[in-house]
């Protein structure tokens, strides 16, 4: 049996397509990804903008296509924080069935933190804990605090890589001023983070053993960039380990470049360079404001976990995370 995970991100969809590895794994056959920046222009009026429909439902189309093509006989699409936050939800998710013939599933910050923890723990060996995982997304970030595979707390916020780069870091190259208000933003949202949403944290910190996990495109391309990596290899970025000092110098070089410039890094990909100044600011934020002096890189994520989720629940029946109908949508262009 394969079934396929389409992860609807602000910023990417992702397709993985896969099968039971007979070990309560899966063995990925397919996968494929595109930056369609459905978030774009999501603020103020919280609307999601015509041409980033167009684009992500042109994706959604190709996806459903190569999941079909590669014999998935069940296809799982998740909605994240762009869907979670946009007032037309609605009518996105009326045009995904008519036009691609997907349900898409949108979930909460807390779910989709969990379903990330299974992505996570499938790629990269995680032991016992005590362990924290940040998920860097377009819309928001996401944190949760684990012992295992045991969830101890989870926060969604808002600080999400389009959202920041719209609001603040719009000269090219970035103004110091405008840096300084990123950090500014970054460093309230993860000192609320820890005084207040995540408390246990504290105690965790002070842990010797405590692992922090990093996932989604910042943070790839932030150890893509390390080991300039072409093309890209998730098997060399699963387990590659940042320290802050590292992350601090990659935040600056990065800030420092025109655009033009950032999109010819070796091991970044172009269509990232606009936001991935602001991701290296989360990144580096959160492990300053946490206190944290290590970083460790899974290529999974969301993608994978909703796969693993797929998977593992009944062929028979509706699958909560969200199954296609039957219906074809028109071919894409």
């Amino acid at each position: 049996m394969r079934v396929a995970a389409i992860d609807l991100g602000t910023n990417t969809v992702r397709l993985v397509v896969g099968e039971p590895d007979g070990a309560g794994g899966f063995r990925p056959v397919f996968a494929a990804q595109e930056i369609t920046r459905l978030g774009q222009g999501l603020l103020p009026d919280r609307k999601l903008k015509a041409e980033p429909i167009r684009r992500s439902l042109a994706a959604l189309r190709r996806f459903r296509r190569a999941a079909e093509s590669h014999a998935a006989t069940r296809i799982a699409v998740v909605g994240t924080s762009a869907l979670r936050e946009a007032k037309n939800r609605e009518a996105f998710l009326a045009l995904a069935r008519r036009e691609a013939g997907l349900e898409v599933r949108i979930v909460s910050g807390e779910e989709e933190a969990r379903l990330t923890l299974l992505g996570v723990r499938a790629a990269v060996p995680l032991g016992h804990g005590p362990w924290l995982l940040m998920d860097i997304g377009g819309g928001s970030t996401e944190f949760l605090l684990a012992d295992g595979a045991e969830v101890r707390a989870t926060v969604s916020t808002g600080l999400g890589v389009v959202t920041l780069t719209e609001a603040h870091l719009k000269a090219d190259p970035p103004l110091p001023g405008d840096l300084a208000a990123v950090r500014d933003v970054v460093a309230s949202r993860v000192a609320r983070v820890r005084t207040r949403d995540l408390p246990d944290l504290v105690s965790a910190a002070l842990h010797p053993g405590l692992a922090f996990v990093g996932t989604a495109g910042t943070v790839t391309s932030l150890a893509a960039i390390d080991l300039a990596l072409v093309p890209y290899d998730p098997e060399q970025v699963n387990g590659h380990r940042l320290t802050r000092d590292r992350v601090a110098t990659l935040c600056g070089e990065l800030a420092s470049l025109p655009l033009a410039r950032r999109r010819r890094i070796r091991g970044l990909e172009p269509a990232r360079a606009d936001v991935i100044v602001a991701g290296a600011l989360v990144c580096l934020g959160a492990m300053e404001g946490l206190g944290l002096p290590e970083l460790t890189v899974s290529d999974g994520g969301l993608r994978e976990g909703i796969l693993l989720d797929l998977l593992h629940r009944p062929a028979t029946g509706p699958s909560p995370l969200g199954v296609p109908g039957q219906g074809r949508g028109p071919s894409a262009p």
